[in-house]
């Protein structure tokens, strides 16, 4: 099994940097036990810094690629699309028969112009739907929200009185 040093700690790290590999996947690739990682994490903070910063890194990275993409998907881009066929000859070596080159335009994804702007200008690019609720000819549903118990109950009565044809 393989011993602590700052060679192994760098070793992990450039993993974690890299890639979104596993922990179980990194201690298997440079030698060590799982618990032996956990421990190194809890027993010495050199170590346990050098990973924080590594995942500090990748996630930074991560958050570059993302907008990169999200770029590429928000004013379309262009790739080129390589289709090659192959024979095999009689000396039993396969041969590029064809090769065809094509260039393909990729439109804007719509998803992702709504996505860009309800983030970046949320004021002026609202996602979201306002439904108001009236009565009848336009009147509040719920005109005694706002009042006390004293005004509802006055209310109360003067609609009484005109039911009652007092009023």
């Amino acid at each position: 099994m393989a011993k602590y040093s700052e060679e192994m700690t760098n070793r992990i790290c450039s993993f974690i940097e890299k890639d979104s590999y596993t922990i179980a996947e990194i201690c298997k690739i440079v030698g060590i036990n799982e618990c032996t990682y956990y421990d190194w994490c809890n027993s010495k903070s050199e170590f346990s810094n050098a990973v924080k910063k590594a995942r500090d890194k990748f996630d930074e990275t991560m958050a570059v690629e993302a907008v990169r993409s999200l770029r590429k998907l928000v004013q379309g881009y262009e790739a080129e699309e390589v289709r090659t066929t192959y024979y095999v000859n009689k000396e039993n070596e396969e041969v590029v028969r064809d090769r065809v080159v094509t260039r393909k335009h990729y439109q804007p994804s719509v998803p992702a112009v709504i996505f860009s702007l309800t983030n970046r200008d949320s004021e002026n690019w609202k996602n979201r739907q306002n439904t108001e609720i009236t009565g009848k000819d336009g009147k509040d549903l719920l005109p005694y929200q706002d009042m006390s118990r004293d005004e509802i109950m006055q209310e109360i009565e003067k609609i009484r009185a005109k039911m009652d044809g007092k009023g």
